[in-house]
């Protein structure tokens, strides 16, 4: 991935940043490394958040390789769980074979944060 594209994923996750609710945007590679993105600055993480994370994308990373009902229902666009501490939610990209990773508060509404992540993302996929 070139220099621009790392610094243009970075630039739309620290927008999301900018979003009360949200602690973490970040972009991940199919290998599960972060190429992009992190916490908010000054937050502090809560304990386990990055290994939360990880576990989570490793779950995504497995479900959104999947393909086997894509024919019938279409491709995902999100996978989201709603935790008692954190709601997280991955958006795919499945062109660039890439990840973004939001964790938000508890109380975040899943779809205005997907319809957000749509507005700031659609013209980068």
């Amino acid at each position: 991935m070139s220099d621009n594209a790392l610094k243009l994923y970075g630039e739309k996750c620290n927008e999301l940043l900018r979003e009360e609710e949200i602690r973490f945007a970040g972009i991940v590679d199919k290998d599960g490394q972060l190429i992009a993105g992190g916490f908010k600055e000054g937050l502090v993480p809560h304990e386990g958040d990055e290994t939360r994370l990880q576990s989570f994308l490793e779950f995504v990373s497995k479900a959104s390789i999947r393909k086997e009902y894509d024919e019938s229902l279409g491709p995902i666009n999100y996978l989201a769980a709603r935790r008692d501490k954190a709601v997280l939610v991955s958006f795919p990209f499945p062109i660039t074979q890439i990840l973004l990773l939001i964790s938000a508060e508890p109380t975040a509404n899943i779809e205005t944060l997907a319809k957000k992540v749509v507005e700031i993302f659609t013209d980068v996929t």
